[in-house]
């Protein structure tokens, strides 16, 4: 009995004695995972520099990022309108937003045959409008405004920090001598009575038809 105290003792000493012996021996615990890295944020869309000039044709073609754009309107024979016409709008894609779509619908639209030239105007009269849409009128606004395809595009100004017609965010503006307005947009607007509508994932909550210019 006496033998079996004195051991006991004995190793009670040790563990005061040593207590760095006594955590070596303990099981090691991993350290915890570091979090997961938050997912980086989409870049925001590049804004082109866009000088003033006399009509929304001259301040495109200055800019040189509507390339893509303007050839289209080339084509489809719409640039004395935009030369000409005081007090448009034009809601118009940059290059990176064309260069976006589907590889093959630009080139479909642009090929040299009379579908596709008919295809091609009616995509670009749906980004036209024959009345001034600014910030101005845009900011606080929120519904369909026709243009000149005849069907309606949705505007949504409800949050003054991000102005939207359809799904593209219009993420600039510049205003032409002549009265014309530009409205630099990231996305290609595409009316729901085009054939493409459905293959570039158009949303028909997004047209409305029949309605005025907010005012």
């Amino acid at each position: 009995m006496h033998l079996h105290r004195y051991a006991a003792s004995a190793a009670a000493a040790i563990l005061v004695a040593s207590p760095a012996m006594a955590i070596a021996q303990a099981p090691e615990v991993a350290p915890p995972a570091a979090p997961a890295p938050a997912p980086a944020a989409p870049p925001l869309p590049s804004i082109p520099t866009i000088a003033p000039g006399p009509n929304i044709y001259a301040m495109l073609k200055g800019a040189g990022q509507f390339t893509i754009l303007l050839k289209a309107v080339d084509q489809a024979g719409l640039a004395p309108v935009l030369q000409n016409y005081p007090n448009l709008t034009f809601f118009a894609p940059t290059d990176a937003a064309l260069n976006s779509l589907p590889p093959d619908v630009v080139s479909k639209l642009m090929a040299n045959n009379d579908a596709s030239a008919n295809q091609l105007q009616q995509i670009l009269k749906y980004h036209l409008i024959n009345a001034v849409v600014d910030y101005g009128k845009i900011k606080g606004a929120k519904g369909p405004v026709q243009t000149v395809e005849g069907t309606a595009v949705a505007i949504d100004g409800s949050n003054p920090d991000d102005l939207l017609v359809n799904k593209a965010d219009i993420i600039q503006e510049a205003r032409a001598a002549n009265g014309g307005v530009i409205n630099v947009i990231d996305k290609a607007l595409i009316p729901t009575d085009s054939p493409y509508f459905g293959t570039l994932g158009g949303s028909a909550a997004n047209t409305q038809a029949g309605a005025a210019p907010p005012s």
